[in-house]
């Protein structure tokens, strides 16, 4: 399996992700998407927003990222969005409870000690307070990772929102938090939505946006990190068709990814076995990253918790009138949940390649290939002069602009025809087009498709319509 480390090294090299503010050290936590990282960013955006909104039963919207600090307490995160946080005296460092347990347990189970892991397993189940992490932690003798030692402080709740003030007076009553999450955005709107669209029960609601969480430990590059984009969809329906739905989305989801080119052995899912107060149904799709199985998105019955919070919290009306069997209810809900970055990050590790490859002289290297799906990858076609002579600049140049026109599109002139094409392996272009002398004679071009690395021959003037053909297939 490839390293973490490489897929970051090629993510700054070829201009996917950078560090924020790197010039002045960082900001943990924090990173930017470069000229490549913005394509890919909005391809997979697109794909899904195509996939969730261009059919009958989904709108779209777009709250806003500050909202009354009421809609929190009523969704729970004022009182219950914190994660167990316990601190190490002697190396000062800092750690999540719950995942400091579950690492240990890994590395239990790695060393075939798989009694004493599922003995803390057990308790671990069982975790409400800060303090029945403690308990586990000094009852099976859990060191610090990073000095050793048990020089633990309790643990305590650290609560992930983070706050902010509106106006000019920074006191209690000017108090909003950066959204931790865009769902309570689609549920306040559920009635505006329902009332605008003309929707009936059972339909959904989509949204894209920021999501801000003050996490205690962010850790595996994009994975996990204090800002990030969601892909939310909350679906409507009537009390006692959840299974039914959750079926169905449980399958679309799924679907979509190895729709964009996941590899299916990369995917597994995960049952919950523990499931949130508001739940009774939780599955995560995971992704087998370098560092190990990571959750990419959730799908989860929330019954009608939120929407019946914020009704009691507003005093505002969230029920659905059906008029054809004169039934008034409060819908349940089904939501997808995926990370924008975090899918990146899987499609990235999921389209790194390399193998070796032998020129027409017998000569070996290692091909660096990111084998993007064409619908994802950040350029979808380079053009290139074979030569920098005898017109075909000119032509290349005439083509390219064309092209630009309707596809992400480089133009590469410096260097051996077989160093243009490993750069665009690199950065996952499943499409080149050569211009040669052949090209001024009779006004075909040569065609080669990344995987396969094959040629073919085609009309310059039916380029347009291949690329589009090979993107739909």
């Amino acid at each position: 399996m490839v390293k973490l480390d490489t897929i970051i090294s090629l993510a700054k090299r070829r201009g996917f992700v950078f560090q924020s503010s790197e010039i002045y050290g960082g900001l943990n936590g924090c990173w930017d998407y470069g000229p490549l990282g913005v394509e890919l960013l909005l391809n997979i955006k697109e794909a899904w927003w195509k996939a969730m909104t261009y059919r009958d039963d989904v709108e779209g919207v777009d709250a806003s990222i500050l909202m009354h600090p009421r809609t929190w307490e009523a969704s729970g995160h004022v009182t219950q969005f914190s994660d167990p946080m316990i601190d190490n005296k002697t190396s000062k460092a800092r750690h999540r409870a719950d995942n400091l347990i579950e690492d240990f347990i890994d590395k239990l189970k790695k060393k075939n000690k798989t009694d004493k892991a599922a003995q803390i397993e057990a308790r671990l189940a069982e975790c409400r307070e800060p303090v029945d992490f403690y308990n586990i932690i000094m009852d099976f003798e859990i060191p610090d990772p990073v000095s050793g030692t048990m020089d633990w402080t309790e643990v305590r709740n650290f609560n992930l929102m983070f706050k902010t003030f509106v106006g000019p007076v920074e006191d209690s009553s000017a108090v909003v938090y950066l959204r931790p999450e865009s769902a309570q955005g689609i549920f306040v709107n559920f009635k505006n939505v329902l009332d605008t669209s003309r929707q009936k029960v059972p339909f959904g609601i989509a949204q894209i946006g920021k999501a801000f969480r003050n996490e205690i430990n962010t850790k595996n590059f994009l994975f996990r990190t204090r800002e990030f984009e969601q892909m939310e969809m909350q679906f409507f329906i009537k009390p006692g068709s959840e299974k039914d739905w959750f079926d169905y989305w449980k399958e679309q989801r799924w679907n979509w990814y190895i729709a964009l080119g996941m590899k299916p052995e990369k995917l597994k899912w995960k049952i919950h076995d523990k499931l949130a107060h508001y739940a009774n149904y939780a599955v995560d799709i995971e992704f087998e990253f370098p560092f190990g199985w990571g959750e990419i998105e959730g799908i989860h019955s929330r019954t009608n918790f939120d929407l019946s919070a914020h009704q009691e919290f507003s005093g505002k009306k969230m029920e659905y009138v059906d008029n054809v069997n004169n039934e008034r209810y409060v819908p349940y809900v089904i939501e997808t949940s995926g990370g924008v970055s975090r899918s990146f990050m899987a499609f990235l590790c999921n389209a790194f390649d390399e193998e070796t490859v032998t020129d027409d002289n017998g000569k070996s290297e290692v091909r660096t290939v990111m084998r993007f799906s064409p619908k994802l990858a950040p350029v979808t076609v380079a053009v290139f002069p074979l030569v920098n002579k005898d017109g075909m600049p000119e032509k290349a140049h005439e083509i390219y602009k064309d092209l630009q026109r309707n596809f992400k599109t480089q133009y590469d002139t410096s260097g051996a025809i077989g160093r243009r094409y490993r750069r665009q392996d690199e950065i996952g272009t499943p499409f080149c087009v050569t211009i040669d002398g052949q090209t001024l004679e009779d006004g075909t071009v040569t065609v080669r498709e990344r995987d396969s690395m094959k040629q073919e021959r085609i009309p310059a003037q039916n380029l347009n319509v291949y690329l589009f053909d090979k993107m739909n297939q």
